[in-house]
């Protein structure tokens, strides 16, 4: 690998989406990258190295141990600045008419394969004093997920482990964010068959690139976490006081599968 002083970042689920926006803006911020993703990564490495970066890609399922050691050994010890870990997907329709197998993926995408990331460069992390990680959670895990309920489920073990990992890093120079959005004009509602949702069709969604600037900017500056948008800052604090069954049947308007043909 080519000796740099930059510093290096790396970046999870970056071939699109808010994955994609947060590399570009650690290219744009000086870093070197590494870059992995389940999907092809030619164009976005191609974009990147236009920013001025140098960047290594790995595509490899992120789900598996063997897929996040691949994205291990790519790094070849090299001192990690800074992990976005932001690989992971959602799964629409009733956990019932769901396939076992896609459920599972979505879990060992959203928790094992990112807690097994966190594991393996938080070590070397803490060893040396210094280094920013940013976890993509999601207001998700506020609201019990009817239609959505693995994703959503998945999403608030991942805002309450950040929160917790935090703390236990707080006084060894690794700092810990997490990066909260809400719906966002990605890919995400495409991969998880959610497009005739209400959701799924809303025209309201973020913009991706909006979501990284936010993220980016508070890993950089240390913050414990941050929600994208007012409107999403007014439903995680509505979120924090509706009970349970509310909340869920106002999720199930927006996620439910047709629910963007109705009135």
């Amino acid at each position: 690998m080519t000796t740099t002083t930059r510093p290096l970042a790396v970046v999870t689920g970056a071939s699109s989406g808010i994955g994609y926006h947060l590399a570009r803006c650690c290219a744009q911020n000086g870093f070197d990258l590494v870059i992995a993703a389940d999907q092809a990564l030619d164009q976005a490495a191609n974009d990147l190295r236009m920013l001025g970066a140098t960047v290594q890609v790995v595509q490899a399922d992120l789900a598996s141990r063997q897929g996040v050691d691949q994205l291990v050994d790519a790094i070849a010890g090299r001192p990690v600045d800074a992990l976005l870990a932001n690989a992971g997907h959602g799964l629409g329709k009733g956990f019932l008419e769901q396939e076992f197998g896609d459920i599972q993926h979505v879990i060992d995408t959203n928790i094992t394969g990112t807690l097994y990331l966190l594991h393996k460069l938080g070590h070397p992390m803490r060893r040396r004093g210094r280094g920013r990680i940013l976890i993509t959670g999601s207001i998700a895990g506020f609201t019990p997920g009817s239609f959505q309920a693995v994703y959503n489920g998945s999403k608030a073990f991942i805002d309450s482990f950040a929160a917790a990992l935090r703390n236990e890093l707080k006084d060894s120079g690794v700092t810990v964010t997490c990066l909260m959005p809400g719906a966002t004009d990605t890919e995400f509602f495409a991969r998880a068959d959610m497009l005739d949702t209400q959701v799924g069709a809303d025209d309201g969604k973020a913009d991706p690139a909006d979501v990284a600037r936010v993220g980016f900017a508070a890993m950089m500056d240390g913050e414990a976490d941050v929600v994208h948008g007012l409107k999403n800052k007014l439903q995680a604090i509505m979120a924090k006081v509706m009970p349970s069954q509310v909340l869920a049947e106002q999720h199930r308007k927006m996620a439910e599968p047709g629910s963007a043909l109705k009135d």
